[in-house]
């Protein structure tokens, strides 16, 4: 509302007995430069009705009139709105009484026989209303920001958790039957990738407006973050909720959003869970997560329900927990690191290979096959890779007196990330370290998936000074072809043929080719999983370089760490 001034009309209710007196007050407002436009009552239920029929700017109350006095006024006036503000103008009134009136709400009070009084009490508590609504509003901005997206006003991730527990509450308590969607987007990233952000940002507000109009008035719908989208189907069974998510779909899959020139089509996913007292929201969405990625995997822009039964989607849930985990490793920097050694065996020295391992509450120690799976599968391995990079080499800079080679693993993914040796260069730098001392493995598989972009990654750290080792080699006989083109300083042979080479003649064939093909090419040689010094006295017979398994040596942690119980390793 606008501040008034001079010149404005004021909407004046006046309550008051005397149209003498009324007219009194009128005429000093009109001194004073503005226009009311009054409304005079003397009985209560005038003054209600007169309250409920229009907006008010200020209130004057007499404070006696006959079966009608200020308190009962002041009661009217503030249960109807507190803002508005009330003056007492009367012409006898004690001191005790004004002093309770403005402990009951009135702001000020002026006596009839100094109406002077009235002009600067009115402008002061006019400007002082016009603060209370501006703060009230911005209270409310603040309240609804707290609780809402600001793109696209839904409610937010906060407040749909919020709403989710109470319908767990009521399905477990009341036996109320609900339904969770979660909604992702299909192809979002096009947009904002080919015509920006603010595209993008409008592709959002859009969709949003159409996903309001095709659920129910009782429904909640939120955005949970990018362009992922939740719905709360209240007193929804697991049927209706199906048609109303196929219906969602059908809404998008018919839209097309257009910016400038270009159209898109849009599209979604959907995972539908049903919700129950037994579970809490957080598992709840994670359902609904896991479900609508399996609807993505298998085609897009159709729906999966989640069910105890699937084991894809409890494979999946395993996944999601691993992946929690990881990223608060990963934060908390709780990842541990281990390093094992790969002795020579004809001579002393020995290098050693850099382990990733995470220790969950209870002490036990979980190893790279269990959560590399799920950190592969939701892109997280660049950053588990850039992680042991920084920590591995801030452990090896206080090791300044080794001679042999600390080797660290790169992943698949990994291989395809344009700025990992600049990365890898920065903290060479950064913690002094030779780059001789310094080891990169790579999958075989991984190379020859994407042969050049590996071959690039090989120069481009051999350049740096840094040797490179292609990782269980051999599960593929072809891939020796690759070896004229792949400059790489060691061979690690798999440690599926070495473990088995005294027993198995073919597996014992295979372990001497590898061996013979890499010398031959001027590469040096490392047998995997040597796990008994008869393996280790046979894969020396062949002229293998170096040995890495439990025969020489077990892992242990890069850093001495408090360990209570002693964990479990498996062979390597």
């Amino acid at each position: 509302m606008p501040e008034k001034t001079a010149d404005a009309t004021l909407r004046l209710l006046i309550a008051e007995d005397s149209e003498d007196d009324a007219l009194l007050i009128l005429r000093e407002l009109r001194r004073g430069g503005y226009r009311p436009a009054m409304r005079r009552v003397d009985n209560a239920p005038d003054m209600r009705q007169a309250l409920e029929n229009a907006d008010w700017d200020l209130i004057i109350a007499d404070h006696n009139m006959p079966g009608f006095d200020s308190a009962e006024a002041l009661t009217l006036a503030r249960a109807h709105d507190p803002n508005i503000p009330f003056i007492l103008v009367s012409g006898s009134i004690g001191e005790e009484i004004a002093v309770d009136a403005m402990k009951a709400g009135a702001h000020d009070y002026v006596m009839k026989d100094n109406l002077t009084r009235l002009l600067p009490a009115i402008q002061r508590e006019l400007r002082e209303a016009e603060n209370r609504r501006d703060h009230q509003a911005a209270q409310a901005r603040l309240h609804h920001l707290a609780f809402h997206d600001c793109l696209t006003g839904l409610a937010n991730r906060p407040e749909f958790d919020r709403r989710l527990e109470q319908a767990v509450c009521s399905a477990r308590d009341a036996n109320q039957r609900h339904s969770l969607l979660f909604i992702d987007l299909d192809r979002f990233k096009l947009v904002n990738d080919s015509c920006g952000h603010l595209a993008g940002d409008e592709m959002l507000r859009r969709i949003a407006r159409r996903l309001r109009e095709g659920i129910r008035d009782s429904d909640h719908l939120a955005r949970l973050g990018g362009d992922e989208f939740g719905v709360l189907l209240n007193n929804c069974s697991l049927e209706r909720a199906e048609r109303i998510a196929k219906q969602l779909l059908e809404r998008l899959k018919s839209y097309t959003f257009v910016w400038g020139e270009r159209g898109f089509r849009a599209g979604a996913s959907i995972g539908l869970v049903e919700i129950d007292g037994f579970r809490d929201a957080h598992d709840l969405l994670s359902m609904a997560d896991m479900a609508c990625y399996a609807a993505k995997e298998h085609g897009r822009n159709r729906l999966r329900i989640y069910t105890e039964g699937n084991h894809e989607l409890r494979q999946r849930r395993g996944e999601i927990q691993w992946l929690q985990r990881l990223q608060k490793a990963i934060a908390d920097d709780s990842l541990e690191l281990h390093h094992q050694p790969i002795r020579h065996l004809a001579g002393p020295l020995t290098h050693h290979e850099i382990l990733l391992r995470l220790r969950d509450h209870e002490n036990h120690l979980s190893h790279p096959d269990a959560f590399i799976p799920a950190a592969e599968r939701y892109n997280l391995m660049p950053e588990i890779d850039r992680w042991t990079i920084r920590h591995a080499f801030t452990h090896l800079a206080r090791r300044r007196h080794d001679d042999g080679l600390w080797l660290l693993n790169l992943s698949a993914t990994s291989l395809s990330d344009e700025h990992l040796i600049d990365y890898i260069r920065a903290q060479l730098q950064t913690h002094a370290l030779r780059p001789e001392r310094i080891g990169f493995e790579i999958t075989e598989t991984a190379a020859i998936a994407d042969f050049d972009r590996a071959r690039e990654l090989i120069q481009a750290l051999r350049r740096l000074g840094c040797k490179v080792a292609l990782d269980d080699f051999g599960t593929g006989m072809s891939s020796f072809s690759y070896l004229k083109s792949l400059e790489v300083d060691f061979i690690k042979i798999d440690g599926g043929f070495v473990r088995n080479m005294l027993h198995e003649p073919m597996d014992n064939a295979i372990v001497e080719a590898v061996n013979r093909i890499a010398h031959v090419s001027g590469i040096q040689t490392i047998a995997e999983f040597v796990e008994s010094e008869a393996i280790a006295q046979r894969v020396g017979a062949l002229n293998v370089d170096f040995a890495q398994g439990w025969a020489m040596g077990r892992p242990e942690p890069l850093t001495p760490t408090r360990i209570t119980r002693q964990p479990t390793e498996k062979p390597t």
